[in-house]
């Protein structure tokens, strides 16, 4: 009868019968002192949230339910880098016809003018709405009059008929928050699981059992914590509710790192998901997501099952290649080629495709789902059995195994099996990288397989068998005046050499070189010779030469020099002491420096520094170096790192950290070339 009733489920809640505590913020009532320096003489951001308020309850609507969440946010703009904070976007949910609405929206720009508060009113003409999804849509507007030292304010209402999409809330952002703080007013008879992520430590922390009375255009059944009466058409519910406020304060900005996925993994946030709804003792739905349900929503989708329950715009290229390619690994990838000559991916992701796939093979582009979905259909008009993985890629966000939520998706890729039983996973929108190989957005750890025949399907894994293959083997010569001169042979496999290949593609070769010679500006380097940039299942070759005049410091008879160090990552990408979350390079790394120093006559090295081996635990890792006099006049040099794991967690942070450290100690290690006694 009614789609909107659903529900509220917290765990283990204290109970506090304390009233609800005054609301933080007023809109409009700025502090003049805000509007001053000295309060954020000691912030070098470039913005400080001063307040973010916002709270999420139910109202009547019809014969049902909707959610209404009303937000306040004040920000103090420091310098010129905060700007951006005065453009704003608000997500709108919509499907099947529905949509979230936003009311009330608006918004004021405050400046300390000659002592006095001078405000600039937000006007609507600078609202605009954005579509960036099948299902999202961005109202985007910017506060006026926005200097460094203003302060912006903005408010609206949201009004959501989507009770599974209740609003979820972050309390920490990239900038400082002074104060964040969110209430929940949900009726009894909704059950949503609480989740929350990060620091739990709030500054307040309440929950109490309140009430609420809704107007509805239909009958509820008598029970659950409710009481009724009807006039008019209408009913009067009064519900008992389950009501919440969590506070945060001088919560520290959010701090980006070298290899993560998106933010929204790590920052500190509450989100809701929905459980089942519960009108009496006795009558308890369960509105979880099941795969098989999703499964089931999926195939009868238009925009998924659709494009693949008939044959594909390929058919009349792609049926005579089960005679050519006997081979399924052979055929799949003879498949992809096509598609990937047909249609060109336009950096779009989704899982499924808005129009028929004939309309992008037409436009020869398409987002991710329009290639991958033809793919798919293509393998089947090829004799290939194929199916449908979802995965999230890495900037969108993990994905929770424990909630079935088709939200949480936004990317498909094709499984091909083998008679192994191994997973062959075929990605058309990188000609970059070989067949069986996906693009590294997709390498986020685990994806959702979508079974033709509506069963519950697995996960599947999605990290790779290739690895990150760096080797680079090198021949320098020292002469006696201390000039050096080199031959660098450089391989890039897996996806080193898809990234190789790309920075190619981007820059061509004169531009290659010029930052080649940018990067090492004492070097002399002719020219560069890349070979196999085509051949994207064999890895990426670059060979160059150079020469570096002496330099005038140079001492007569001694040199002083680092081989490694112009060869290696030029610093630690692991800058700050402690991480509070993962490492995720998406695939195991290898990286193998070889340097070969050749004397000039008469000169020796006055000492071999002594060989190191750093291990991470658990086998995580290794890092090698060594020297040694290969011959009179010869110096070898190696350095080699291992790592095995394609993630490493937070606690493992320092040992990763440390290993590096150790990496960029040795590479920098100083070699003593001196003359030979007597010569």
């Amino acid at each position: 009868m009614r789609q909107l009733l659903l529900a509220l489920l917290v765990g283990i809640l204290a109970q506090h019968t304390a009233h609800a505590q005054p609301e933080p913020i007023k809109f409009g009532q700025v502090d003049k002192q805000d509007l001053t320096a000295a309060p954020f003489a000691k912030d070098s951001a470039a913005a400080v949230v001063l307040c973010d308020y916002g709270r999420s309850r139910m109202e009547g609507k019809g014969a049902g339910l909707q959610v209404v969440f009303e937000r306040i946010t004040r920000i103090k703009i420091l310098k010129k880098a905060g700007f951006n904070y005065a453009t704003v976007e608000i997500p709108l949910y919509h499907r099947d016809g529905n949509q979230e609405k936003l009311s009330a929206l608006r918004g004021f720009t405050y400046n300390l003018v000659n002592g006095t508060a001078e405000k600039t009113k937000l006007e609507t003409t600078g609202t605009f709405v954005e579509k960036r999804t099948s299902t999202n849509n961005i109202q985007k507007f910017t506060l006026p009059n926005v200097r460094e030292g203003s302060v912006i304010e903005y408010a609206y209402t949201l009004r959501s008929d989507f009770l599974f999409n209740f609003q979820d809330w972050t309390f920490q952002q990239d900038i400082p928050v002074r104060w964040s703080e969110y209430r929940v007013s949900i009726p009894t008879f909704y059950k949503y699981k609480i989740i929350y992520q990060g620091n739990p430590a709030f500054d307040v922390n309440l929950a109490r059992i309140g009430t609420v009375g809704l107007s509805l255009d239909d009958k509820v059944p008598s029970g659950g914590g409710l009481s009724a009466g009807a006039s008019s058409g209408t009913l009067t519910v009064t519900a008992t509710t389950e009501e919440h406020q969590w506070v945060r304060k001088n919560v520290p900005p959010f701090r980006p790192e070298p290899y993560m996925t998106t933010a929204r993994d790590y920052v500190d946030r509450l989100d809701f998901e929905l459980t089942g709804e519960q009108w009496s003792e006795n009558d308890y739905h369960d509105l979880t997501g099941t795969w098989p349900k999703i499964n089931a929503l999926l195939l009868a989708d238009e925009d998924f099952g659709g494009r693949l329950n008939r044959s594909g715009p390929l058919k009349d290229q792609v049926v005579g290649l089960a005679a050519r390619y006997p081979a399924v690994t052979d055929r799949a990838a003879a498949v992809r080629q096509l598609v990937m000559a047909a249609v060109r991916y336009d950096g779009t992701d989704r899982y499924a495709a808005t129009e028929p796939l004939r309309k992008a093979y037409d436009a020869h582009r398409g987002s991710a789902a329009d290639v991958n979905l033809l793919l798919i259909a293509a393998l089947h008009d090829a004799g290939v059995e194929a199916e449908p993985v979802l995965l999230s890629t890495r900037d969108h966000g993990r994905i929770s195994k424990e909630f079935p939520m088709l939200d949480r998706f936004n990317y498909v890729v094709a499984l091909v099996p083998l008679a192994d039983g191994k997973d062959l996973l075929v990605d058309a929108t990188e000609p970059l990288l070989p067949c069986g190989v996906l693009p590294e957005r997709c390498l986020n750890q685990s994806g959702r397989l979508v079974p033709a025949k509506g069963t519950e399907g697995r996960w599947v894994d999605l990290v790779p068998t290739q690895r990150q293959v760096r080797f680079q083997q090198v021949a320098l010569t020292l002469d006696a005046q201390g000039g050096l001169s080199g031959k660098v042979h450089e391989e890039h496999g897996g996806y080193a050499g898809a990234h190789a290949r790309a920075e190619l593609a981007s820059l061509g070769e004169k531009k290659l070189l010029a930052g080649l010679q940018q990067r090492h500006d004492a070097w002399t380097v002719p020219k560069l010779t890349p070979s196999q940039a085509e051949t994207v299942d064999k890895p990426f070759l670059l060979d160059y030469e150079f020469s570096q005049p002496a330099a005038s410091t140079a001492a007569a008879g001694t040199f002083y020099l680092s081989p490694l160090s112009d060869f290696g990552p030029g610093q630690n990408p692991f800058r700050h002491p402690d991480r509070t979350y993962a490492v995720d390079f998406g695939m195991t790394q290898e990286e193998t420096l070889l340097v070969t120093l050749t004397l000039p006559a008469g000169y020796e090295l006055a000492s071999v520094p002594k060989p190191a081996v750093v291990e991470l635990p658990g086998q995580g890792g290794r890092f090698v170096y060594n020297v040694s006099a290969a011959a009179p006049g010869v110096v070898q040099l190696t350095s080699r790192l291992n790592l095995r794991k394609p993630v490493y967690a937070a606690q493992e942070y320092a040992s990763l950290r440390e290993l590096y450290s150790q990496l960029m100690a040795h590479q920098a290690e100083k070699l003593v070339i001196q003359k030979k006694p007597g010569g």
